[in-house]
């Protein structure tokens, strides 16, 4: 600051930035110019100017307001307006004045300012998505009542907020709450594409998510999108774009949402306006006059033209105050950063919906889009956003507060790395007189005892000296030996005595001798404070400072926060930096505490959702996603598989999805006559996901049905029967469901599933089918060559692979691969897994115990898993085949009386990770491991039942009717018979 104010930026350019003090720096003085006390007393305060017009009395000029300049802007004499609870008429317009009379009874337009209203928090935009979500989950009456008894609501603001949440609800399937992003896509009245993000958490949380955003889009897909924020969300307009960007594109990475944010924060107008608040309270955008008011149009040019010299100088004190502020004050960062990592952990789902026109959240976005577009604010000049504007970025970081390098770079590595930079350890001294003189050319100056502990003893250095290879000199009161090659850097940069008779080569310093002396300490020291090079060489701290940020401006070095025992700015090599992250992460790896194996019983359900209230196709995509090429049997994949992730499911969404052409299925194997093994894909990914068919039946009767699906495509079974002469119809449809089986044939419903296997599990009402059709072929028959196509090549379907595996398990074990079956097993896909690692996608170490050290996992899945390792399971009941239970392949099955396996209509029972119950197929037996409560019971009754009656006869391989259990079963819903209990559901 008082660089700045005596002068040390240029005045030429922008005249307020003239000298106003004398600062004596070596006496430690400062006294003031002339003008400068008058300045001070004239511009006091630090409430920001917003070029306020007063309002007076015409008669006796008594001041009664103030009006915003554009709503002045837009008024004219005579014109009445609405200012407190009285009318005034305009009867002149001066340039700090509106004078007016009143005008008592008569109608006017409502006076407005603009003026910055402070955002929400983001606990308050939580607890509010916490409201919203609760309210959404209540009964309508109850939700009705609570508004009255908790929030003071009457009837009609009851009636108009839940019918709010409806008709969003009905216009993009789900509300965002708490735990749900709605991203909107809809074309507006002129035909352009608008992206709107809904989220509850406040402008603080948006303002930087809409600028990481725009940035993003430019650079990844050349979109020059114009985004405005709300505390309700993020209103986007992407001019002349063919297709919005999918929802992955839209997802942002939380370690690259700084750098984002830090590329596009200068050319926002929040900067420019906060800037152009610091510079008035700075004293650097003074009134011209005394009393009378600066039009804010000035000082909004005023300020742009400040801005455009003062982003030419990194230091600026405005400038890194203006930073301060907008990072730390108007941005939250940290729960940005936070929001987005559980969007990757899945802790809040994000659901991307296309609509007609906008929905009713969305219309509220869409006004305030216009209303702040209407009045441009502080958009920076076209010269500066052409202009990067030049921060440091270690001082930012030092405003901010940021300790993620001193966190991540270990003590140990960094003392590895000194060892072996400085040519300490053994292996690396100097071999012979040569090796000796290359050392001093690669470290510097050094002095006797320096020297030999890297090796290199006093003859060695003598003949150096005798062969003109190297100088002895004194630096910083010290003998120290330099290489020749160096003796003319020294001498400039360091004032360093030379012996005559060099030759005239080795005295040329360069250009900047300084600061390639300090280029080659970077290189050769890990990180480094300034007074260290400093002393060592007898320089001004100041000097060495100076060439140091001149460095860092250039990227020859990295200045930041490194080492936790550091003080101050540190400065460190680029590669060397790279080094540390790189030896600092592996001993993270091998230093990380794995969970135990409970946890991962723990974290799977989470991880897919089990219980979730979300529902709609677009939560079926998802689960369909997470489940692609995970072979299942057809009686659990709905009723027990999909039903427990998608809240009220009904087999018309999937229906719909296959109809679509989003969805597709392909058998994997027959389990007798009544079920089968089947296989679920989003068709964009089957060609690369879809395996070869297995075991092909070859009869003729076979290959006739081959032929026909070949030359006519999808066929109706009355079509496959004609074209094979008739016959018996049986025979043909057993045929054809051997193709389906082998993984040949598929249909475009999945009706024909639902409709093998007994009565018990199909539905409840049966669809009307014509006569001739058995219900088991339903639907249109194609060869799953058609979907495959020409298929991907081994890498490609490897990566897909991996990619699904990850997406499924989150931590995937050789365990979990082995488990699935999966073609090729866990060899085939680890150097693809191993690629991914390195390229930092995933990571690799030994997260869960006892499951081997080949561990890789998403890095939000890590983060999960490591939540929930000591509790946070809860009480889960799913099918025993469900990939979310760990138990029968991840993990063993815990001790019991009975056996237990992952069979097709088996159920389990987990709380907290802890396997407490097991139904066997057909709901006959029911173990138990450890305490059993009725909450146990409960859950595993209205799983059981979902399919129809439970008949319970054994328990712990003893009779129900003599169970200790007994009367607790009769409690969670069983009834008793004779010789057993029986419980009822419902079959949808």
């Amino acid at each position: 600051m008082l660089d700045m104010l005596s002068g040390r930026y240029p005045s030429d350019e922008f005249v307020e930035l003239r000298p106003r003090i004398v600062w004596d720096r070596v006496t430690g003085k400062v006294r003031g110019r002339a003008g400068a006390q008058r300045l001070a007393v004239t511009n006091p305060g630090t409430i920001p100017d917003r070029g306020l017009y007063t309002v007076n009395l015409a008669e006796d000029g008594r001041r009664v307001g103030e009006l915003d300049e554009e709503m002045v802007y837009e008024t004219r004499v005579g014109e009445t307006f609405v200012l407190g609870a009285s009318t005034w008429r305009i009867v002149e317009i001066t340039p700090s004045q509106v004078i007016v009379t009143p005008a008592p009874g008569e109608p006017g337009k409502i006076a407005f300012w603009k003026a910055d209203a402070p955002s929400r928090p983001v606990e308050l935009g939580a607890a509010l998505g916490k409201m919203v979500r609760e309210l959404r989950a209540l009964p309508r009456e109850a939700a009705a009542a609570r508004l009255r008894e908790r929030a003071g609501f009457d009837d009609l603001a009851v009636k108009n907020l839940l019918a709010y949440l409806d008709d969003q609800a009905a216009a993009t399937g789900a509300v965002p709450d708490d735990r749900t992003v709605v991203v909107e896509r809809f074309r507006d009245e002129v035909g352009d594409w608008r992206v709107c993000v809904h989220t509850p958490f406040g402008g603080r949380v948006h303002a930087p998510l809409a600028l990481a955003l725009e940035a993003h889009l430019r650079d990844k897909l050349g979109v020059d999108a114009r985004a405005l924020w709300t505390d309700d969300g993020i209103a986007m307009h992407l001019p002349e774009v063919e297709t919005p960007p999918s929802l992955e594109e839209l997802i942002l990475d939380p370690e690259e949402v700084q750098a984002l944010v830090s590329e596009q924060l200068p050319a926002s107008a929040l900067f420019a306006a906060r800037f152009r608040d610091n510079a008035a309270r700075s004293l650097l955008l003074p009134k011209r006059r005394p009393g009378q008011r600066t039009p804010l149009w000035q000082q909004r040019l005023r300020s742009a033209g400040l801005l455009q010299v003062a982003g030419r100088y990194p230091d600026f004190p405005i400038l890194a105050e203006t930073w301060r502020e907008v990072m730390s004050d108007h941005f939250d960062m940290p729960a940005l950063g936070s929001l987005l990592r559980s969007i990757r952990s899945r802790e809040i789902r994000v659901v991307a919906v296309d609509t007609e026109r906008a929905s009713p959240f969305a219309s509220s976005l869409l006004f305030s889009y216009v209303a702040e577009y209407m009045y441009e604010g502080d958009q920076p000049l076209a010269e500066r956003r052409a202009q990067a504007l030049t921060l440091d970025r270690d001082l930012l970081a030092e405003l901010l507060g940021s300790e993620d390098l001193r966190e991540l770079l270990d003590p140990d590595a960094i003392g590895a790395v000194e060892l072996e930079l400085q040519g300490l350890l053994p292996e690396r001294f100097p071999r012979d007189v040569d090796e000796a003189h290359d050392l001093l050319v690669r470290l510097g100056d050094l002095s006797d005892e320096e020297a030999l502990a890297r090796g290199v003893g006093h003859e060695w250095l003598e003949a150096l000296e005798k062969e003109r290879r190297a100088v002895a000199t004194r630096l910083a009161g010290q003998a120290r030996w330099v290489a020749a090659e160096d003796a003319g850097r020294y001498r400039d940069a360091l004032g360093a005595s030379l012996p005559v008779g060099l030759p005239d080569v080795f005295l040329e310093g360069g250009a900047d001798p300084l600061e390639s002396l300090l280029r080659r300490y970077a290189r050769t020291h890990v990180p480094f404070v300034t007074v260290e090079p400093a002393k060592r060489w007898g320089l001004p701290a100041s000097a060495i400072e100076a060439s140091l940020s001149r460095l860092a401006a250039r990227g020859d070095i990295i200045a930041g926060e490194f080492r936790r025992a550091a003080q101050g700015r540190e400065y460190c090599h680029p590669e060397v930096l790279r080094t540390l992250r790189r030896r600092s992460l592996a001993a993270l790896r091998r230093e990380v505490e794995s969970v135990p194996q409970e946890a991962l019983a723990r974290f799977l359900p989470a991880w897919h959702g089990i219980g979730i209230r979300a529902g709609g196709i677009d939560r079926l995509l998802e689960v369909v996603f997470q489940l692609q090429g995970l072979a299942l049997p057809a009686s659990v994949v709905e009723r027990d598989v999909i039903a427990s992730r998608v809240g009220n499911y009904t087999p018309r969404l999937l229906d719909e999805l296959i109809s679509m052409g989003e969805v597709v299925w392909t058998g994997r194997g027959s389990l007798g006559a009544t079920d089968g093994r089947v296989a679920l894909y989003l068709r964009g990914d089957a060609p690369r996901l879809i395996p070869p068919p297995t075991d092909p039946p070859q009869t003729e009767l076979h290959e006739r049905l081959r032929e026909h699906l070949i030359a006519r495509g999808a066929s109706f079974l009355r079509d496959l029967y004609t074209a094979r002469g008739g016959g018996d119809e049986e025979v043909m449809l057993d045929a054809l469901w051997d193709l389906v089986w082998s993984g040949e044939v598929t249909n475009d419903t999945f009706a024909p599933l639902r409709m093998l296997g007994p009565l018990s599990r199909r539905p409840a009402r049966k669809p009307r089918l014509p006569r001739l059709i058995q219900p088991r072929a339903t639907g249109r028959w194609s060869l799953v060559a058609d979907l495959v196509g020409a298929g991907a090549n081994a890498t490609e379907r490897l990566h897909s692979e991996a990619g699904v595996l990850l997406q499924r398990h989150g931590v995937l074990t050789r365990e979990a691969v082995v488990g699935e079956s999966w073609p090729g097993g866990f060899a085939s896909l680890y150097p693809v897994l191993r690629a991914m690692e390195e390229s930092g996608r995933i990571r690799r170490g030994y997260f869960v115990e006892g499951l081997g050290g080949s561990q890789f996992a998403l890095p939000g899945a890590v983060d999960r898993l490591r939540s929930l390792r000591d509790s946070g399971g809860g009480v889960v009941a799913m099918a025993a085949t469900d990939p979310a239970n760990a138990f029968g392949t991840i993990l063993p099955w815990p001790e019991s009386d009975g056996r237990m396996a992952r069979a097709g209509g088996a159920y389990c029972v987990l709380d907290d990770g802890r396997l407490v119950l097991y139904l066997e197929r057909g709901g006959r037996s029911l173990l138990t491991t450890g305490e059993v409560g009725p909450k146990h019971l409960q859950a595993l009754v209205a799983i059981a039942t979902g399919g129809g009656r439970v008949e319970l006869q054994k328990v712990d391989g003893v009779s129900v009717m003599e169970s200790p259990f007994k009367n607790a079963l009769r409690e969670a819903g069983f009834s008793a018979t004779h010789r057993s209990l029986v419980a009822y559901g419902t079959r949808g």
